[in-house]
């Protein structure tokens, strides 16, 4: 197994391991994630995908590992935001030469809710939109064209515009199971091993 590749299926040049096609340094990806796209070059994830992130904001999108990324997904940043306690919505401070404004201000044109992190083993479907500021949980399930503006608490699948709960996925005491035990920071072997029963739900049978 090799976390490394970019492509870890022979001929399949739509699917990518994540992380090794990441430049942007505030960009963090976690091994094993991966990213399938049928419609643009998936390896230009971080300029498709990853939107109004720039780095005068320092802001960052964190992702952990074993996560699948279906086509299309947007992770929308602050920038692409404008002010609510403005009494208007028009970003002046972006046209700072235009109005006489301060250059180092241009910041001031939105409102700043910080990182994106998506934790271990979360699928994101299809055409999901990603807000700014959002944390989803380790585990979480994010449905087909999903709006996310809200924090998703581990091992819960949402959908919708925006997106709300729509069950969990399993019982309180195997998500907490689950949390504890953290799979995903397993070594290959380890993981390997208990293929099986990790692909079958079989928490019980799952060797330390």
């Amino acid at each position: 197994m090799n976390s490394k590749k970019i492509y870890p299926r022979t001929g399949d040049k739509e699917t990518i391991y994540l992380k090794p096609a990441i430049t942007n340094s505030n960009i963090i990806v976690g091994d094993y994630t991966m990213y399938n796209d049928f419609i643009n070059d998936p390896t230009k994830f971080e300029n498709n995908n990853v939107l109004y992130h720039y780095s005068l904001n320092n802001d960052k999108l964190i992702i952990g590992k074993y996560c699948s990324i279906a086509c299309g997904a947007k992770f929308m940043f602050t920038s692409g935001n404008h002010r609510l306690n403005s009494l208007s919505t028009y970003p002046f401070p972006l046209f700072y030469e235009e109005w006489g404004l301060d250059s180092a201000q241009i910041t001031d044109a939105w409102d700043n809710n910080g990182d994106i992190v998506i934790g271990n083993d979360v699928w994101i479907g299809y055409e999901a939109v990603i807000m700014q500021g959002v944390h989803i949980g380790d585990g979480a399930i994010v449905g087909t064209r999903a709006v996310v503006t809200r924090d998703v608490p581990p091992y819960t699948i949402v959908g919708g515009i925006p997106a709300k709960e729509i069950r969990k996925r399993f019982s309180q005491d195997v998500i907490a199971k689950l949390i504890e035990l953290q799979w995903w920071n397993w070594d290959e072997q380890k993981v390997q091993k208990n293929l099986p029963n990790i692909m079958r739900g079989n928490i019980g049978s799952l060797e330390n």
